[in-house]
């Protein structure tokens, strides 16, 4: 009796896709810290304007910390609009979960990641985030079946007792 699993899917690339995959890998910060860096280079520009240093390179900076601060603000539309203009975007992708680890093929895309190369598997709400080295994945559930979802929670128990 063969005992290995195997589960093969498609999905299309699109706005919901990589809308979801933001959501649940990008934990949401209310923190005011965020904008440390941003307040910082405005007040240096400011110094330096009121100094009159070098008129220029204050507005320069002063710039830099509104631009760290909108970076921050619409994190999420930006990276989502960057994803919608990549090359990958509506494409189809392959999808295939076995023993060996998840396989995802596209047009752009060919990777394979195994399962003894993952240091973490975490469940979120609605998918799978897989951190390899210092690359995050993510695996949504909308995409998957009960027994492929309970093969990777099985791997993910089984690389916490490792």
């Amino acid at each position: 009796m063969d005992t290995s699993f195997r589960y093969t899917t498609q999905f299309i690339l699109d706005k919901p896709y990589y809308s979801e995959c933001f959501d649940e890998s990008v934990p949401p910060n209310p923190s005011k810290k965020v904008y440390t860096k941003a307040i910082i280079f405005i007040v240096i520009g400011t110094a330096l304007l009121l100094t009159g240093a070098n008129n220029y390179a204050s507005w320069f900076i002063i710039g830099l910390g509104f631009l760290e601060g909108l970076s921050i603000k619409f994190k999420r539309p930006w990276w989502l609009l960057r994803q919608m203009w990549s090359k990958a975007a509506g494409n189809e992708v392959d999808l295939t979960i076995d023993e060996q680890g998840i396989t995802t093929k596209s047009l752009y895309v060919d990777t394979k990641v195994l399962w003894d190369e993952m240091d973490q598997i975490k469940e979120t709400e609605q998918g799978f985030l897989i951190t390899k080295a210092r690359s995050q994945s993510y695996i949504s559930k909308r995409h998957l079946d009960q027994p492929s979802c309970e093969f990777i929670r099985n791997k993910q128990g089984s690389q916490q007792n490792a």
